[in-house]
């Protein structure tokens, strides 16, 4: 993802690779763990890539549910939909519906507290 997009809608900037839930060590591609909000981006989709075969969908699932339920939201994307700026366009939709106000990101935003 592209962060001068994020700074163009007055959003504040991802953490890239996010780990939580230690000792497991799973990642999430954009986190903002101060609001809770997770981003996945799907890759593959077409070519039984890892997050469409059996064990890795499995694996995904058993994450993604992991998320939920220690209360975070989480978006899922396709590369193609990162391309074509619908991802954005439903990131700043989560901000806007959360009551976040939007602002302009700011050096420190990206690290973790």
């Amino acid at each position: 993802m592209n962060e001068a997009m994020f700074g163009a809608m007055c959003l504040p900037l991802p953490v890239k690779e996010f780990r939580f839930a230690p000792p497991r060590r799973w990642r999430i591609d954009y986190a903002w763990p101060d609001y809770k909000l997770a981003v996945e981006i799907e890759g593959a989709v077409w070519c039984q890539g890892r997050h469409t075969r059996g064990s890795g969908f499995v694996k995904d699932i058993e994450k993604y549910n992991a998320l939920t339920l220690a209360g975070w939201s989480l978006l899922r994307f396709t590369p193609a939909q990162v391309r074509s700026g619908e991802c954005y366009q439903a990131i700043h939709r989560w901000f806007n519906e959360q009551g976040t106000e939007s602002r302009r990101p700011r050096a420190d935003d990206s690290v973790i507290r």
